[in-house]
């Protein structure tokens, strides 16, 4: 069987999706990604998983972008002969589903990790996400939805037909997530890599260094809890995003004292290394490095949003916070 993962960038394939293309290979079939190339295509071709570029693919707003996508996905679809399709991202998930029925793929399928709109939106950009979800879906054979919340939600509004929608959830690795593993035995190394003292509090965060992660909050919530408290930043820069931090905000948070660690592949490690995890988060679906903290049995703040409301649970496995509310985040770090 040859099954086909579909979404914005290579990062997504390497970081989100390899153990679903990995368990493809184990069954017997042929994995491909399919998304813009990147550097992390060679390592997923070095893991067996072929991969199909798409030129025009970009994380940002570009409708004629994503119209060429579109086309080039066509030409990638029409001539692999797929037995399935499975789209990933909201701008994948919408013009792939599409596409995907239309070359004669025979199965499509679709997860939707987080719907891109939530109640606090304007109501006019939930309505546009809901119509375009209300659209994609039924050129779908099946829609896996992360977070119950959503479920309901789409249920409720009739966006997805009832037979077709079911509840995935997440997972995290607990075998490399082991606080017991050698993960847990880096904690001394990495907390002295990091410069951390022995009585300062490492808080640490992970994720795209985009304002929806709730980036601007915690840099304000590091200068509110001072040097006592060291904030580290785990993730890459996302420059086609309308919400990339800008180079200003990220001096600024410098000039706090935060550490800005990149893309780090030994994530386990610096987990262990931290006392508090935080996530600011305006809008999630199931956040993996939620999940990922909690089985390194870290203590968690993060913001009262759907996806953080189902992995921490409040004044049991941390605290949840109002979102965009940097006093309030400060404090539940110094009360955990």
């Amino acid at each position: 069987m040859r099954v086909a993962h579909l979404t914005t960038v290579d990062t997504s394939l390497r970081y989100l999706l390899l153990p679903q293309l990995l368990a493809v290979l184990a069954d017997g079939g042929e994995a491909v990604g399919i998304s813009a190339p990147g550097k992390w295509v060679s390592e997923l071709t070095g893991a067996g998983v072929s991969h199909r570029p798409l030129l025009s693919s970009t994380r940002g707003m570009n409708p004629l972008a994503d119209l060429q996508a579109a086309r080039e996905l066509w030409r990638v679809l029409r001539r692999e002969h797929f037995d399935v399709l499975h789209t990933h991202n909201p701008k994948p998930g919408l013009y792939g589903r599409v596409v995907g029925r239309l070359a004669g793929v025979p199965i499509v399928v679709h997860t939707t990790h987080g719907l891109f709109a939530t109640t606090e939106d304007r109501w006019s950009k939930r309505a546009l996400v809901y119509l375009a979800e209300a659209f994609a879906s039924r050129f779908s054979d099946a829609e896996l939805v992360q977070n119950p919340e959503d479920l309901a939600l789409m249920n409720r509004l009739r966006l997805v037909p009832r037979h077709r929608a079911a509840l995935l959830g997440n997972g995290v690795d607990l075998g490399r997530f082991d606080p017991a593993g050698p993960a847990g035995d880096r904690r001394a190394e990495l907390r002295a890599e990091l410069g951390a003292g022995p009585d300062q509090v490492v808080v640490g965060t992970v994720g795209r260094l985009v304002r929806e992660k709730g980036y601007p909050e915690l840099f304000d919530a590091a200068e509110l809890l001072g040097r006592r408290y060291l904030v580290v930043a785990v993730g890459q820069d996302d420059p086609d995003k309308a919400d990339a931090l800008s180079a200003q905000l990220i001096e600024r948070a410098r000039s706090a004292g935060v550490r800005f660690l990149g893309m780090r592949p030994d994530v386990e490690g610096l987990y262990a290394a931290m006392d508090v995890f935080v996530l600011a988060s305006h809008r999630e679906g199931l956040p993996r490095a939620a999940m990922e903290a909690a089985a390194m049995g870290l203590p968690a703040v993060a913001t009262d949003v759907r996806g953080c409301r189902q992995v921490v649970e409040h004044d049991v496995t941390g605290l949840l916070v109002p979102v965009r509310d940097p006093t309030a985040l400060a404090g539940a770090v110094r009360r955990l």
